[in-house]
C-alpha cells in the first residue's frame, strides 16, 4: 500500500462503523478505518460506533456520534445539564475510576510514541475522593442577546456561547458570585462587548475564590478604560457579596481571545485576595496564576516535595514560579529559593508571600526562565534541584540545552501536557538524564486535562 493511499478512503459525509482503540488528548475517542485515524466526541474506548464523517485532514478524519452499536460498562448519564454544548468539560459521560484510568494511558502512550524508553516508572493515578465543585476560578464571557446578557462558556470547537447558571466543577459560591454580577450587570444596562463590531465594553466576568479563607475577588474585563455607571455597578456588588473583599477592573482593548489586557486599577477593596495550602498564605492579585484545585494542589506539591528529596542544604530553583507557591512548599528544607516569572505582578506576589510567611531566603526575579537559568550557569551558579511548571508547550530549547550542559543532581518536571513533556523528556535522556518516576494527577476531573510530576536525576553523564 501506497504512503498516501490510506488518506483518500475516507469523504465526508460518509458514514462508518468503527471500533473506539483509546483516548485522545481532547477527551474524544479515538478509532482506526482502513487504517486511517478517526476521532469521535463521546465515544469511549470499547465500543462500537456509527459515526459520520465531518472532515478528513490529511493524517485523520472527524466524525460525529450518530448511535453505539456496543456500548461501554463505563458510559454514564453526565450531571450537567449542557454537558453536550457546553466546551468546558470532556468527560463527564465516563465513571470516574474510568478516567482515572485512561487519563493513565494518555501519558503511557505519550511516552511510548515520543520515547526510546521500553519501562516506564509510572505510578497509579492520585484522584479525588469527591470530583466535583473542585475549582477555585471561573472567567466567563458574557453576550449580549436582545436585552438579557448571558455568561457561560462557548460550545466546543466554536464560537457559540452556551448560556450557564451553575457549573457542577465550580465551587458553589464561585457559582453564586458570578450569577449575582451577572443580573446585576443587566440591571443596570452595562454595555456588553461585541466581538464582530469590536463595540460595547464589559468582556468577561472573573472570580477567585479561596476555599480556606473564604476571600473573593471579582474582575471585570473591559475593552475601555472607562465603566459606564462604574460607581453605582461596585456599590450593588459590595451590598450584594459580602464575601467579595476586592473588585477589578482590568483592560482589554484588543481583538484577541486572551482574556486579560495589561492595564488593572481597583475599583474597590483589597489589590490581593488570599488563599491558604495547609499553613502557607497567598496573597493573589487579579491576574496571578494560582493552581485551580486546591485540593489536588496539596497532593501535587507534596509530591514534589517527595521528588526534590531536600535536606536543608540545597539550592533549589522555581522556575516559571508563578506567586512561589512550589518554591515556598519547599522552603522550609531548602538553604535557598530562587524563583523566576515572566508576570511582574506574579513576582511581586511572590515576594509579598515570602515575607508574609516568614521565609528570607527566597529571591524573585522578573524574566523567562529560558533566558535567565543559563545567564545564571554560566555565571557559575550550581543549583542542587530544579523545579520546573512550564506552560503547555513544554520547556524552551535554550532551558533544555542547559539542563543537558549541566546534570542537576535533581529536576523535577510539572507538566499539564502528556505530549511535551515526552518530547522534553526524551532530549533529556538523550542528555544522560535518568527518569525516575512518573506520577499523574488528576487536577481537572470531568475534562482530559492531566497534569504528571516528573522525576530526573542528572548524576548520570553521557
Amino acid at each position: 500500500m501506497k504512503k498516501n493511499e490510506t488518506m483518500i478512503r475516507l469523504k465526508k459525509g460518509e458514514t462508518i462503523q468503527l471500533p473506539i482503540r483509546r483516548l485522545g488528548i481532547n477527551g474524544e475517542g479515538v478509532g482506526f478505518y482502513q487504517k486511517q485515524v478517526v476521532f469521535v466526541d463521546g465515544a469511549i474506548p470499547g465500543e462500537v460506533v456509527v459515526a459520520r464523517v465531518e472532515s478528513v485532514e490529511r493524517r485523520f478524519a472527524k466524525a460525529r456520534l450518530l448511535r453505539i452499536l456496543k456500548r461501554s460498562p463505563h458510559r454514564i448519564q453526565p450531571p450537567c445539564p449542557v454537558y453536550a454544548d457546553c466546551g468546558g468539560c470532556q468527560l463527564q459521560h465516563i465513571d470516574y475510576p474510568m478516567q482515572l484510568k485512561l487519563k493513565k494511558e494518555l501519558v503511557e502512550e505519550a511516552f511510548a510514541r515520543y520515547t526510546s524508553l521500553r519501562k516506564l516508572p509510572i505510578e497509579e493515578m492520585v484522584g479525588m475522593d469527591e470530583p466535583w465543585r473542585y475549582r477555585n476560578k471561573a472567567q466567563l464571557p458574557v453576550q449580549l442577546r436582545g436585552q438579557k446578557v448571558l455568561m457561560g462558556m462557548y460550545s466546543a470547537r466554536s464560537h457559540r456561547l452556551v448560556d450557564m447558571r451553575e457549573c457542577g466543577v465550580q465551587h458553589p459560591e464561585t457559582n453564586r458570585i458570578l450569577e449575582t454580577a451577572r443580573k446585576t450587570v443587566e440591571e443596570l444596562g452595562i454595555p456588553i462587548y461585541d466581538e464582530k463590531k469590536h463595540t460595547g465594553v464589559l468582556r468577561h466576568l472573573v472570580v477567585r475564590f479561596g476555599f480556606q479563607t473564604e476571600e473573593a475577588q471579582l474582575v471585570l474585563v473591559c475593552r475601555t478604560d472607562e465603566l459606564p455607571r462604574e460607581r453605582e455597578l461596585v456599590m450593588r456588588l459590595v451590598r450584594r457579596l459580602p464575601q467579595v473583599k476586592s473588585i477589578v477592573l482590568n483592560v482589554n482593548p484588543k481583538r484577541t481571545s486572551l482574556v486579560f489586557g495589561e492595564k488593572t486599577r481597583i475599583l474597590w477593596g483589597k489589590e490581593t485576595v488570599d488563599e491558604r495550602l495547609n499553613e502557607k498564605v497567598y496573597a493573589l492579585s487579579a491576574t496571578a496564576f494560582f493552581q485551580l484545585n486546591p485540593i489536588q494542589t496539596v497532593k501535587l506539591y507534596d509530591l514534589v516535595k517527595e521528588a526534590a528529596a531536600l535536606t536543608g542544604k540545597e539550592t533549589v530553583i522555581d522556575a516559571y514560579c508563578g506567586v512561589g507557591t512550589i518554591g515556598l512548599w519547599l522552603a522550609d528544607r531548602a538553604a535557598r529559593i530562587i524563583g523566576m516569572d515572566t508576570i511582574p505582578s506574579a513576582v511581586e506576589d511572590a515576594r509579598r508571600n515570602a515575607k508574609r510567611n516568614g521565609i528570607g531566603h527566597a529571591e524573585y526575579h522578573v524574566g523567562r526562565a529560558e533566558d535567565l537559568l543559563p545567564r545564571w550557569v554560566k555565571a557559575g551558579l550550581r543549583p542542587d534541584v530544579v523545579v520546573v511548571d512550564p506552560p503547555r508547550t513544554g520547556l524552551g530549547q535554550p532551558l533544555i540545552d542547559m539542563l543537558r550542559e549541566v546534570h542537576v543532581p535533581r529536576l523535577v518536571y510539572v507538566s499539564c501536557n502528556p505530549s511535551t513533556l515526552a518530547k522534553d523528556c526524551e532530549q533529556l535522556l538523550q542528555g544522560g538524564y535518568e527518569l525516575k518516576r512518573l506520577v499523574p494527577v488528576d487536577m481537572f476531573p470531568q475534562t482530559a486535562h492531566v497534569e504528571t510530576v516528573c522525576t530526573l536525576s542528572g548524576s548520570k553523564k553521557k
